[in-house]
C-alpha cells in the first residue's frame, strides 16, 4: 500500500497499521475468512472477462476495504474503475472528515454486492465522537483492463454522497437552530424523519438570523452551492436559535407514520384559511423532497379546477343533469371512464365528481371556447404557476396552455399538467375557502419576503357548489371508504394517474376535514382511494 501500512492476518481479522498517517490501529473484519493478503485478482497479468468470480469479489472487496481503513486513499482509489473519482473522498475521509480511527466489517457478498458496516471516531480540534453507519459496493470487471475493481460510486464511502459533494469535519457553517411548531412544539429529525432535509435547508438560509451559535459537524457538503449542507454528525452543540415553523407536531407525526404504508408516498397539510403548511412527509424520509418539488400528472384530483371553471362559465350547476356516456372521441384521442362505466342521462354533475367521470367533463371541452381556459383557472384563482415563496424549495405546479386532445387529457389531470402533493393540497385549501392563500413553512415575518397572490377568488356560490361536490365524493362517491374514519365538515376528490412505461396507476387523493386540507400521491399505488386515501385520511384525523 502507498502508505506504508503494514498488514497482518490474526484469526481472520486484519490488523492495519498505517505508518504514513498515523492513524493507529484499524480492523478489518472479513465476511470470508479470506486468504490473509490484500492483492486482489485484479493484479494477474491474465486479461479476463465476464463477470467476476466469487473469488475475486471477496479479494478486491477485501483489498478495498483494507486500503480505505488503513488511510490508503490512493491504494483504495487503484482498486476502483475510477481512480481519479475516487481518490479525493477516499483521502478526505481523514483529511477532511477527520476520521481517526475506522473499523470496517464487510457482510457476505450478495452476488457481486459487498455490504459493510463503518465504526468510525471523528476528531476535531479536542472533539471526539463516534460515527457509525452501513453502505455496499459493487465489484465489476474493468472494461479495458479486465481486472476485478470497485465500482467507483460516492455512496460507497458514505451512502447520502452524492456525485460532486465531498465529507467535512468542522466549525459549521452556520448557527444551529431548535426548529418548533406553531404550537412551540420542538421538531427535529430523530422524531421526524421527512423534516430532515427541510430542517437543513432552513438552518442554511434562516440560521444566522435566530441567534444561535455555530457548533462543530461532520458534513455532507454537495457540489451545488443552492443545495444545504446534511449534517451526519455533532461533536459539540452550537447554541441553537429557535426558529419558529407552520408545521404541526401532531399532524406531521401521522403524517411520518402515515407514509411509511407504502413505498413512494407523499403527503402535504395545509390549513385552508391561512395557507400554513401544517405537515410535509416522504418515503423514503431523506433526499429529494418530493411532497413540494415532484412534478407529474395529478390524475382527477386536478377535476376541482376543471369543475370550478366550468361552474364559473356556468357551463354547469352541481345538481345539474350532466352527461357521462361511457366513452367519448375528442379531435382523435378516445377518452373513457375506469372499467368503462356510464351514468344515466339524468345524473346530476355532482355524481359525475364524485364517481369520477372523465367523459362528463371532456365533452364540455368545446363549450368553453377556450383552450386557455383551464390554464387560467389554475393561474388566476389557484395560484398555479405562481412564483410560491414558501420559506424552501418548491416546484408551484403547472398547467400549460395546449390545443386539441393534448388539452383535453388536463381537463382530467393527465397530459402535460405537472404537479405534487404541495400543489393539490393547495387547491383543495382554495377551494375549501375561494381564495388562494400561498403555502408557507415560516411566518412571511420571519423575512418579509413577497407572497404569490391570486388574481381573484371564487364567488360564494361557486365555492359553495365545490365543496358540496366534494362533500358528496367524502360521504358516498369514490372517497366514502377512505374518508370514513375523519370527522368533521369533510370533503374529498381521488385520482389516478396513468404514466408511460408503469404498470400500474399513482394513486392520487386529496380531502378537507373543517379547517385543514391534505393531498398525497403514492408511485404506483393504484386507484386514489386504495393508498393515498388511507395516507391523507391519517393526517386529516390527526389535525381534526
Amino acid at each position: 500500500m502507498r502508505s506504508g501500512a503494514k498488514v497482518a492476518v490474526v484469526g481472520g481479522v486484519f490488523v492495519l497499521v498505517a505508518g504514513g498517517l498515523g492513524y493507529g490501529a484499524y480492523e478489518v473484519v472479513l465476511g470470508g475468512g479470506g486468504s490473509g493478503g490484500t492483492e486482489t485478482a485484479s493484479a494477474s497479468s491474465e486479461v479476463r472477462t465476464g463477470p467476476p468470480d466469487k473469488k475475486e469479489i471477496e479479494e478486491t472487496a477485501k483489498g478495498f476495504l483494507a486500503a480505505w481503513a488503513s488511510g490508503d486513499g490512493p491504494g483504495a482509489a487503484l482498486l476502483t474503475n475510477n481512480e481519479s473519482g475516487a481518490e479525493p473522498l477516499l483521502t478526505g475521509f481523514a483529511e477532511e472528515a477527520h476520521v481517526t480511527k475506522a473499523v470496517i466489517t464487510p457482510g457476505p457478498a450478495v452476488g457481486a454486492k459487498v455490504p459493510y458496516t463503518v465504526k468510525a471516531t471523528v476528531s476535531y480540534e479536542g472533539k471526539t465522537k463516534p460515527w457509525s453507519y452501513s453502505s455496499e459496493l459493487t465489484v465489476v470487471r474493468g472494461l479495458t483492463t479486465g481486472k476485478a475493481l470497485v465500482d467507483w460510486q460516492p455512496t460507497v464511502v458514505h451512502p447520502q454522497l452524492t456525485e460532486g459533494a465531498s465529507l467535512k469535519t468542522g466549525e459549521s457553517s452556520t448557527a444551529a437552530i431548535e426548529a418548533v411548531d406553531h404550537n412551540g412544539k420542538v421538531l427535529d429529525k430523530e422524531t421526524y424523519p421527512s423534516l430532515g432535509p427541510i430542517l437543513d435547508t432552513l438552518r442554511e438560509k434562516y440560521g444566522d438570523s435566530t441567534g444561535g451559535s455555530p457548533g462543530i459537524e461532520t458534513w455532507i457538503e454537495p457540489a451545488d452551492e443552492q443545495l444545504p449542507n446534511t449534517t451526519l454528525l455533532t461533536l459539540a452543540k452550537g447554541r441553537p436559535g429557535k426558529l419558529q415553523t407552520t408545521l404541526d407536531a401532531g399532524a406531521q407525526a401521522a403524517a411520518e407514520q402515515a407514509v411509511k404504508q407504502f413505498s413512494g408516498a407523499s403527503v402535504v397539510a395545509v390549513k385552508p384559511s391561512t395557507g400554513a403548511i401544517r405537515a410535509v412527509a416522504n418515503n423514503p424520509a431523506t433526499g429529494f423532497n418530493a411532497a413540494m418539488q415532484g412534478r407529474q400528472a395529478p390524475g382527477s384530483t386536478l377535476k376541482i379546477v376543471t369543475a370550478a371553471m366550468l361552474l364559473e362559465k356556468g357551463l354547469v350547476t352541481a345538481g345539474g343533469a350532466t352527461e357521462c356516456p361511457k366513452d367519448v372521441l375528442y379531435e382523435g384521442r378516445t377518452f373513457h371512464n375506469l372499467d368503462y362505466f356510464e351514468l344515466p342521462s339524468s345524473s346530476s354533475f355532482t355524481t359525475s365528481f364524485a364517481r369520477s367521470c372523465n367523459t362528463a367533463f371532456i365533452k364540455l371541452i368545446d363549450d368553453t371556447e377556450d383552450d386557455a381556459a383551464l390554464p387560467k383557472e389554475a393561474r388566476d384563482v389557484f395560484g398555479i404557476g405562481l412564483d410560491w415563496k414558501t420559506g424552501i424549495t418548491s416546484f408551484d405546479g403547472k398547467v400549460p396552455e395546449e390545443a386539441g386532445g393534448e388539452a383535453a387529457a388536463q381537463y382530467i389531470g393527465q397530459g402535460t399538467v405537472q404537479m405534487n402533493a404541495l400543489n393539490i393540497a393547495s387547491i383543495t385549501a382554495t377551494a375549501r375557502t375561494g381564495t388562494f392563500h400561498q403555502p408557507v413553512i415560516v411566518p412571511q415575518s420571519l423575512d418579509d419576503r413577497q407572497l404569490a397572490t391570486a388574481s381573484r377568488s371564487l364567488s360564494g356560490n361557486v365555492t359553495q357548489q365545490l365543496n358540496d361536490m366534494m362533500r358528496a365524493t367524502a360521504s358516498w362517491g369514490t372517497g366514502k371508504a377512505a374518508m370514513a374514519s375523519v370527522n368533521g365538515d369533510k370533503g374529498a376528490k381521488t385520482g389516478s394517474a396513468e404514466v408511460d412505461g408503469q404498470g400500474t396507476s399513482n394513486s392520487w387523493f386529496t380531502g378537507f376535514s373543517d379547517d385543514l386540507a391534505a393531498a398525497a400521491v403514492v408511485q404506483s399505488g393504484g386507484h386514489g382511494g386504495d393508498a393515498a386515501g388511507p395516507v391523507v385520511a391519517a393526517v386529516l384525523r390527526a389535525g381534526s
